[in-house]
């Protein structure tokens, strides 16, 4: 009798197990569905580990949470990266973990505003991996291919870009967000004959000396009133595009020597807009140069506070700077 009590026990036992590898099997290993195409799942930016497992469940991909987070750990991921993923419903939680763990095929990319296109090059470099070579050629070749997109173009925003995308489509995908959201400023800038490439130019000047969007009106309404009175821009950001990067950074401050630079773009040296913009503007940069603030003002400055103090006369802007700045 015990013999067969052991037999009995251990054929259970035996059951148990086999139950147990099969439960396991079809949890980590079996499809939630027999076939499906790949799918592009997007992990946002910011979402956590509880975030994203929830998102996969709720679209299907994943039949049991747990299982999942079993399988990542298994997998040795300990943090999800945002991006974008190529993944199947037809997958099992094992597969799926395998992906999601993995650096995506698809990255984001946050282009902030003002920035030249040789910084996005830079920070594009960075996020998509290029070559020394691919970020030149992005700079010299892709963005140079028509002269109205030579800068300026490459509008400010945050975007997902697949890692293997050639640098040529990036520049071409970042030309036709601003196309978009551009469009809606065109028939406001004609109404008022404004050339679109005049309103970038003075836009992106707008973008570079303004310390906030609250300046940006008023900065652009002292622009304007110079333009029309055929006086020198003298603004220091367009001295910074001409000069370049020489180990400062691309925007570190002017030396004297530097406001002697001969280039189109010296607004101290020449008078008018430089040839192309000089960097890429948001909206609000354009927005204020469409609706300018009115004002008799002709120059300003920004104090330590970046409060910003405008004047009538060369006189007055001289008091403004022995107050403010001294």
């Amino acid at each position: 009798m015990e013999k067969r009590k052991i037999i009995r026990l251990l054929t259970g036992v035996i059951v148990l197990v086999v139950f147990a590898v099969l439960v396991v099997y079809v949890v980590f290993f079996g499809a939630p569905q027999e076939s499906a195409a790949s799918e592009l799942f997007i992990v946002p930016i910011g979402a956590d580990r509880a975030q994203v497992i929830e998102k996969l469940s709720e679209g299907g991909f994943i039949k049991s949470s747990w299982a999942f987070g079993i399988a990542l750990q298994l997998h040795g991921v300990s943090t999800l990266q945002a991006g974008g993923y190529k993944i199947s419903k037809a997958m099992s939680v094992w597969e799926t973990a395998g992906i999601i763990g993995q650096s995506p095929y698809m990255k984001w990319v946050t282009i902030p505003e003002g920035l030249r296109k040789e910084e996005i090059a830079e920070l594009l470099q960075k996020k998509l991996g290029w070559s020394d070579a691919e970020t030149q050629k992005w700079v010299t070749t892709y963005t140079a291919e028509k002269s109205d997109y030579f800068e300026g173009v490459y509008f400010p925003d945050t975007y997902l870009i697949p890692v293997d995308e050639s640098p040529l489509d990036v520049a071409h995908r970042l030309q036709a967000k601003f196309e978009e959201k551009f469009a809606p400023y065109t028939k406001d800038a004609a109404s008022q004959n404004i050339k679109w490439t005049t309103l970038l130019k003075i836009a992106s000047i707008v973008q570079r000396e303004a310390a906030g969007k609250n300046d940006m009106p008023l900065i652009a309404g002292i622009l304007w009133n110079r333009l029309l009175k055929n006086m020198k821009l003298e603004v220091d950001a367009t001295v910074q595009y001409a000069r370049g990067d020489k180990g400062k950074g691309w925007w570190a401050p002017l030396s004297s020597v530097d406001k002697q630079i001969d280039s189109p773009y010296n607004s101290y040296k020449y008078a008018g807009l430089p040839p192309h913009p000089i960097a890429n503007p948001g909206l609000d940069a354009i927005r204020a140069v469409l609706h300018p603030e009115t004002t008799k003002c002709l120059f300003y400055l920004h104090d330590n506070s970046k409060m910003i103090h405008c004047a009538e006369t060369y006189e007055a802007h001289q008091r403004n700077i022995r107050t403010y700045l001294k």
